[in-house]
């Protein structure tokens, strides 16, 4: 049986991760989705860009537990004028129904567990949504909460598990968000075990967070797609930066927020980072781009 000896010495163990190798999925653009009926497929090509295999997803289900948080106070005001931009909408079913029309042309990732607040343990998630639900608002994506460390852990495995199982049904991507909580690491071991076991339950995409130091092991040993978290709010250019290195390093998009809404104009940055993520544009070609947007001023 393995021992935590296999998950903390991988390299000395001779376990090689390959980074330089792409994984090859035949029949199919986007990576381990190869073998996935016909509206599964449909569904990830409406989430990821077939002509470039990347995602620029814009999250703002942040209320769910935080409230109404800094910049995502009036949705309609903020949030609505960036739509044209993303590919995808991250967002809860009650914002969906109240601010989002039905005419959108996004796909919807739909946040499908639910919890405490923020001010008890987060880890105590549930499932929030049934699939009937799901199908009722055209979701392209499921998204349930994974707390792996947490206190909870078990029963947050159970809920992916879960959505996966219906969702395959439905022929419904499920993405697996990995959360991170005041008390977990936040290195490339742990993200490496998050994501795979994540991936190894059968979770279709897999949000985690970036790190400088090994985010490439950390795509490579997951099979399925990664999209990465923005996280807190830092600079416009370091947030481009951050989008640049982990598509550089593997990922296949980013499910972006707070460095989006909150930023001293939303509407420049979420060009600039579209242009990271689907035109290759460079962290500092995109901040030119923004720079731009904002009529040459910061």
């Amino acid at each position: 049986m393995a021992d935590l000896d296999d998950i903390q010495e991988v390299r000395k163990a001779g376990k090689l991760f390959y980074p330089e190798i792409k994984q090859q999925t035949p029949g199919f653009f986007l990576k381990g989705s190869g073998n996935y009926d016909w509206g599964m497929k449909n569904r990830l090509s409406q989430i990821f860009n077939p002509l470039t295999g990347n995602t620029l997803m814009l999250a703002f289900d942040h209320g769910y537990f935080q409230g109404p948080t800094t910049g995502l106070e009036r949705v309609d005001l903020s949030v609505m004028p960036l739509e044209p931009y993303c590919d995808t909408l991250m967002l809860t079913r009650g914002i969906l129904r109240s601010i989002v029309p039905g005419s959108t042309q996004r796909s919807i990732a739909l946040r499908a567990s639910s919890g405490p607040s923020i001010l008890k343990e987060m880890s105590n998630e549930v499932l929030a949504l049934d699939i009937q639900e799901c199908i009722r608002l055209n979701a392209s994506c499921l998204a349930v909460q994974v707390f792996i460390g947490g206190e909870f852990e078990t029963q947050s495995v159970d809920n992916l598990s879960r959505m996966i199982n219906l969702g395959n049904q439905y022929g419904i991507p499920v993405m697996a968000v990995t959360a991170v909580g005041k008390d977990m690491a936040r290195d490339a071991r742990y993200f490496r075990l998050a994501s795979r076991i994540c991936a190894e339950l059968g979770a279709h995409i897999v949000k985690t967070y970036y790190i400088e130091d090994g985010f490439d092991t950390i795509s490579s040993s997951c099979p399925v797609p990664i999209v990465i978290a923005g996280g807190k709010k830092i600079p416009e250019l370091d947030a481009l930066r951050m989008a640049r290195n982990a598509l550089d390093q593997g990922a296949n998009g980013v499910d972006m927020g707070r460095n989006i809404f909150q930023s001293e104009n939303p509407v420049a940055m979420i060009q600039a980072v579209r242009a990271v993520v689907h035109e290759a544009a460079s962290a500092e070609a995109g901040y030119e781009i923004y720079l731009k947007k904002c009529g040459g001023r910061k």
